[in-house]
């Protein structure tokens, strides 16, 4: 009998001690999954900082592209402005309006002529050229091509080229004069908007 109450003793402590060691086991585990469970949490909390950080930087983006957004519409308006005053100085065709263009062409009698009047003649006919290509530059502009060659820092040839195309209708001859050997012409003419419609 003593024997097996110390058999029973032996193993209940043996069950103690065995009880002990899952005890051990067990707070360990939980332990481990206690410190993952905490490192997950700061990894979701850091996720969600940057996530904050992130939509604080997109609304600040967002501001700041409304501000350039504001800032060029301004410029906007200041250049149209700007363009508005300039044409208001300007001579401008505005719709149902008359604009008056009057211009002195000139031109040179050659000197191999056969006689005075065929000398005038052919300045009268450059004159009038001259006065067409003078509306002409008023009317819709000159095209300017410029060239220069230069070699060793020094221009050799410097060329400037001007371009006018238009068509000039009714264009008047108000007077023309004739004095050795130039004739002068003045030529006017009314343009509406209607003409540039077309």
């Amino acid at each position: 009998m003593k024997y097996s109450i110390l058999v029973v003793m032996l193993f209940s402590v043996s069950t103690l001690l065995g009880a002990d060691k899952v005890q051990t086991v067990d707070t360990t585990v939980i332990e481990q999954t206690n410190a993952e469970l905490a490192k997950v949490r700061a990894e979701v909390a850091a996720a969600k900082e940057e996530a904050a950080q992130a939509t604080a930087q997109a609304n600040e983006a967002k501001k700041e592209s409304k501000r350039v957004a504001e800032e060029l519409e301004v410029a906007k308006a200041e250049r149209e402005e700007e363009l508005a005053a300039a044409a208001a100085k300007e001579k401008v065709l505005k719709k149902n309006r008359t604009m008056h263009i009057s211009v002195v062409g000139q031109g040179v009698a050659p000197m191999n002529t056969s006689s005075p009047a065929q000398a005038y003649a052919l300045a009268k006919r450059a004159a009038i050229a001259d006065a067409y290509r003078a509306i002409a530059e008023k009317v819709k502009g000159v095209r300017i091509d410029g060239q220069d060659t230069i070699k060793n820092m020094m221009v050799q040839r410097s060329t400037v080229r001007t371009y006018v195309q238009a068509m000039v209708r009714n264009a008047d001859i108000v007077e023309t004069t004739f004095k050795e050997g130039l004739c002068e012409v003045e030529m006017e003419i009314l343009i509406s908007h209607a003409d540039f419609a077309q």
